[in-house]
C-alpha cells in the first residue's frame, strides 16, 4: 500500500512538472532570442561593410591620379569579365542578332551611350532605383533581345532604340557596383570615366572572343539554324531563369 501511494505521488509530481514547464513559452523565447541575434548580426555586418567602404575611400583619396584611374578601369573590366554574366549575355545577345558590322555597331553604340548616361546620373546622386527593380528588368532585357534574335531574321530599324532603353537599365546596374565600391569625392568624374572605360573594354573583349569563335562559319548557310537561334534560345532561357530567381527568391 505504501509503495502504491509512493508511485501515485511520484506520478502527480511528474505531471505537475510537465504542466508548469510551458514548452510553448520556451519556444517563443527561443524564437525571439534567435530573431534578436539575427537582427544584431545584420546590424554588425552593415556597420562593418560601411567601415570598410570608408577605409577604401580614404585609401583612394590618398592614391596618385594615375594609379586611381587604373584601379577603376580594372574594376570596370572585372565587372564585365568575369563578374558580370548578365551584361555578358546581353552583349552576346546583341552579337547574335546580326553579323552585319554596321547593324552591330549601331546597337553597341546605343547601349554604350545609354548606360553611360544612367551610370553618370546614378553615381552623381541624381537618380536612384532599387536593385530589387533594376535586376529583374535587366534579366528581362536579356530575354527580349534573345527572343528577337530567334523570331526575326534581320534586325528591325527600331532595334537601336530598344537597345538604348535597355542600356539605361544596365547603367543603373553598373552604378550599384560603384556605389558599393565608393567613389572618391575629389576625383569623382575622372574615376567615373575610368570605370566606364573599363566597362567598354570588357564589352569589346566579349565581342572579340565571340567573333573569333564564329568567324570561319559566319557565312555558312546553316549558321542561323545551328548557331544563331540555339545560342539565342539558351541566352533567353538563362535570362528567364534569372528573372524568376530575382523576383521570387
Amino acid at each position: 500500500m505504501r509503495l502504491l501511494k509512493t508511485l501515485i505521488f511520484f506520478f502527480f509530481l511528474c505531471s505537475s512538472f510537465g504542466a508548469f514547464s510551458h514548452p510553448d513559452d520556451e519556444l517563443e523565447i527561443i524564437e525571439k532570442e534567435f530573431g534578436q541575434t539575427y537582427i544584431q548580426d545584420e546590424i554588425i555586418t552593415a556597420e562593418y561593410e560601411a567601415a570598410l567602404k570608408r577605409q577604401r575611400m580614404r585609401l583612394l583619396a590618398a592614391m596618385p591620379w594615375l594609379e586611381k584611374s587604373s584601379l577603376f578601369i580594372k574594376a570596370g573590366i572585372e565587372h564585365i569579365v568575369p563578374k558580370g554574366m548578365d551584361h555578358i549575355l546581353f552583349v552576346l545577345g546583341l552579337f547574335f542578332s546580326s553579323l552585319i558590322l554596321g547593324s552591330l555597331l549601331w546597337q553597341i553604340s546605343a547601349f554604350t551611350l545609354a548606360h553611360t548616361i544612367t551610370l553618370a546620373l546614378a553615381a552623381l546622386g541624381f537618380i536612384h532605383v532599387p536593385a530589387s527593380i533594376v535586376e529583374p528588368l535587366i534579366a528581362l532585357s536579356i530575354v527580349w533581345i534573345a527572343i528577337e534574335n530567334c523570331v526575326f531574321k534581320k534586325t528591325n530599324k527600331w532595334r537601336p532604340l530598344i537597345v538604348f532603353g535597355f542600356g539605361l537599365l544596365h547603367g543603373l546596374g553598373f552604378a550599384s557596383v560603384l556605389s558599393d565600391y565608393g567613389l572618391p569625392k575629389g576625383n569623382l568624374v575622372p574615376s567615373l570615366l575610368a570605370f566606364n572605360i573599363g566597362v567598354e573594354l570588357g564589352q569589346l573583349l566579349v565581342l572579340f572572343i565571340a567573333a573569333l569563335l564564329v568567324w570561319f562559319i559566319r557565312k555558312k548557310e546553316w549558321y542561323r539554324q545551328r548557331v544563331q537561334i540555339p545560342a539565342s534560345f539558351m541566352i533567353a532561357f538563362v535570362g528567364l531563369y534569372w528573372f524568376i530567381e530575382r523576383v521570387f527568391f
